[in-house]
């Protein structure tokens, strides 16, 4: 049985633990706020983007002049997981499910012949993919220094993902983030960029573009791709601090409990001894 000292300087490292869980908890909530509302502020015009290029790619379709960003190369061999997560930990299961989805997007990619490579945006999915697919890493961009991510962020990650489809190094490229629903609930979201895909496309509509609609796309197409990417960083924002703030309010509980327990086991092990030292002087004072 620990000695009544250990006991007591155990109990006092998981109170310290636990003032510093509760501030990052706290942290977190001040912060989820800001992101949260961010990525709804930025929800509508994304969808908005998207419908419209649907509807121009709708009406393009077919044409031997539409961009390549929507036609793509006309192959499937090369594909480009590009994997969004945090610079930092403590956010409970946050980066695993992340990466747990790309895994398993490149294991069946690997299985029907198609050549796999990873551009990881943030540490902690480096971190966990290059155990297994350090050969395949293209690229990492680091946020580290970046307090509140911009729409730059996302621009310069853009332009080198259409550089990189320029270059001929790929041809199908595939981010993975989560998508925030609520402070309890993050979904692992997969979402292909490059070529275009699009849930469903309308009629050409009542509408004549001037000019044509394969000048228009060649324009918006790598703004959408910004877009998306900057649209997968705040909702991956929003779904970090969500996940960081139910971590630690875990973490606090259960340090609670933890010290609940030693309190306890502190109590009766100082009662024991206190008992042990009263027979021990009862004893002595009835031998004499």
């Amino acid at each position: 049985m620990p000695s009544l000292k250990a006991l007591k300087n155990r109990i006092v490292s998981v109170r310290n633990t636990r003032k510093i869980t509760k501030a990052m908890q706290m942290v977190a909530a001040a912060k989820l706020r800001r992101a949260q509302e961010a990525a709804v502020a930025a929800r509508p015009y994304a969808q908005r983007m998207g419908a419209v290029i649907a509807g121009l790619a709708a009406a393009a379709e077919g044409s031997d002049s539409a961009p390549r960003l929507l036609r793509g190369t006309g192959q499937d061999r090369v594909h480009l997981l590009i994997v969004l997560t945090s610079e930092r930990g403590l956010c409970g299961g946050f980066n695993s499910s992340i990466v747990r989805q790309a895994r398993a997007r490149a294991s069946a990619l690997l299985m029907n012949g198609r050549t796999v490579k990873f551009l990881t945006v943030g540490k902690k999915g480096r971190e966990q993919l290059k155990r297994d697919h350090a050969d395949r890493f293209v690229g990492h961009i680091d946020l580290s220094d970046v307090r509140r991510v911009g729409y730059a962020n996302a621009r310069a990650i853009a332009d080198d993902v259409l550089a990189r489809f320029a270059a001929g190094e790929f041809d199908v490229a595939t981010i993975f983030f989560n998508h925030f629903k609520s402070v309890i609930a993050q979904e692992p979201t997969t979402q292909q960029i490059i070529p275009a895909v699009f849930a469903a496309r309308g009629g050409r509509g009542l509408y004549d573009y001037e000019p044509s609609e394969e000048a228009i796309l060649a324009d918006l197409m790598p703004r959408s791709i910004a877009t998306q990417l900057f649209t997968a960083l705040l909702e991956n924002a929003a779904s970090e601090q969500g996940a960081r703030m139910t971590a630690m309010d875990n973490a606090t509980r259960n340090a609670g409990d933890m010290i609940d327990r030693l309190t306890i086991q502190f109590n009766r092990s100082r009662q024991a001894a206190i008992t042990k030292e009263l027979i021990e002087i009862i004893s002595g004072a009835e031998a004499l």
